[in-house]
């Protein structure tokens, strides 16, 4: 296959099988003469309104519920699959009687907020923004909304980010809005801020921009514990690179970030002196202590073997360590310098993979990524499909081991058929991503003559370490002929 000019976009329905005969729907693949950008509906701006359309679509999936299967019998929200945590975190974390998080203890086991500071606010915020007074019931409904409503807003940011990170391939940002576990899983829980400031740290990144980026890193990591693994793939990339400067920057801008964000509610004081705050220290010790729980590898190997497999935290620690050497010696050994959006997947999917629970809504963490690493489509839905199924699944067996003696659901067999169904699906998209740093050729984005788009100083630069030997870039790396960047549809920086 040739590649495109370097000032030229790439027209997905001209290049993925998949997309055009997709396209046949609204009348067949662009034309050659089609003026990309030169009406109002541009690239950046149909994605943006698909993926919202997207998301409210998601809302009225979960309808069932909320006229009154999360109030009324414990069951429905599983048969019906449109369980969220939100309306019920309303009362159980102390939203609904004014208790601020991190500083009011709550009644019962739970003690303090279990969720990074930057996610608590945006819970306490929604809180502030729900009318208070009247039955609770009503109260729970209007505290989803509003969570809704902002969540839409993150759920449009991710899709304009993920257009504009590739330049020359706008279009790929539909894979995003048209995710179906991205519509199912938006309001499973708040996910969506912290895969929104990800996917706008990438942008930065992007754009050769790397203070911005790290703040932005930073304020992700202060709403969930993820984005912070990408400054590894960033550090590795830089080293081959030797672009040491933008690297410290960015982790000045997400250190200092996520300190502004962390230090006012995590030091406490008294007639003691200062010490850490017992409910900012909350999410990490949860995070610790918590057992093995839906959807991982160790509660499947737990249930098969009847091993409750007590050192799950050891085992998942030595497989998180071990596998981001290997990513590092992927990085250094492979013969061209892999995609900042390739490692960025790899390292979050070896994440979740690893963890002792893999939720339905952490697929969301890997959309965008999957779409920037490998947008091809039939790849894309095949993983997805995949994760519909385990979203499926995981419900029809709450509703299985809820339901008393009817046992009307998914038994345990079938559960745990769609735990590997949802593990094998990421581990196929995993291997598809690294036969491709392996393979260059193969890879889509690269094979239309980009570098890498989403690798800001990375792009086009040669490479200063490879692993095993030290050398002078002009005599032995591969050198790439500057091209513009032209973001379509879209204003210039």
């Amino acid at each position: 296959m040739t590649s495109l000019r370097q000032d030229e976009p790439v027209r997905p329905t001209k290049r993925d099988e998949v997309a055009a005969a997709g396209s046949e729907l609204i009348g067949g693949p662009i034309g050659r003469r089609a003026l990309l950008g030169a009406y109002r509906l541009t690239p950046v701006r149909v994605i943006a309104l698909v993926a919202i359309g997207m998301f409210a679509l998601g809302m009225v999936q979960k309808l069932p519920c909320y006229n009154g299967g999360w109030f009324f019998g414990a069951t429905s929200q599983y048969v019906h699959a449109c369980y969220s945590d939100i309306p019920h975190l309303y009362a159980g974390r102390g939203f609904a009687d004014g208790l601020i998080p991190y500083f009011d203890r709550l009644p019962g086991d739970m003690q303090y907020l279990e969720y990074p500071v930057l996610t608590g606010l945006f819970m306490e915020v929604a809180s502030w923004l729900t009318p208070h007074g009247g039955a609770i019931q009503d109260r729970e409904q209007i505290y989803w909304l509003v969570n809704a409503g902002l969540l839409m807003v993150c759920a449009a940011v991710i899709a304009v980010c993920v257009t504009r990170t590739h330049a020359r391939r706008p279009w790929d940002g539909l894979l995003v809005a048209l995710a179906p576990a991205f519509a199912l899983t938006a309001t499973i829980n708040w996910d969506l801020l912290a895969v929104a400031l990800t996917a706008a740290g990438m942008l930065m990144w992007s754009r050769s921009r790397p203070l911005a980026s790290g703040v932005l890193i930073g304020l992700a990591t202060a709403a969930k514990l993820y984005p912070v693994l990408l400054l590894g793939p960033l550090l590795v990339l830089c080293w081959r690179a030797g672009t040491w400067r933008a690297y410290g920057r960015a982790v000045v801008g997400a250190v200092v970030s996520w300190l502004v964000v962390n230090l006012p509610v995590m030091i406490a004081h008294d007639a003691s002196g200062f010490h850490i705050r017992e409910g900012w220290a909350k999410f990490y010790t949860f995070s610790q202590e918590r057992p093995i729980d839906f959807g991982s590898v160790w509660l499947l190997i737990s249930q098969r073997t009847g091993n409750p497999l007590e050192n799950a935290n050891l085992y998942a620690s030595l497989l998180m360590i071990l596998g981001c050497g290997a990513l590092a010696l992927l990085t250094l050994y492979a013969p061209r310098r892999p995609r900042f959006a390739q490692l960025a997947f790899l390292v979050v999917a070896l994440f979740i993979l690893t963890n002792k629970v893999y939720s339905p809504q952490y697929v969301l963490w890997l959309i965008p990524l999957a779409a920037l690493a490998r947008p091809r489509w039939r790849d894309f839905l095949i993983w997805q499909a995949c994760e519909v199924m385990y979203f499926l699944g995981i419900w029809l067996y709450l509703a299985y081991t809820g339901n008393g003696d009817k046992h009307q659901g998914l038994p345990p067999e079938g559960y745990q058929l769609a735990i590997a169904l949802h593990l094998l699906g990421t581990l196929y998209l995993c291997a598809v991503v690294v036969r491709d740093i392996l393979m260059p050729e193969r890879d889509v984005v690269r094979r239309d003559g980009d570098d890498d788009p989403s690798g800001g100083v990375l792009d086009r630069s040669p490479d200063v370490f490879v692993l095993g030997r030290a050398h002078h870039a002009p005599r032995h790396a591969v050198h790439f002929e500057a091209a513009p960047r032209v973001h379509w549809g879209v204003a210039r920086d």
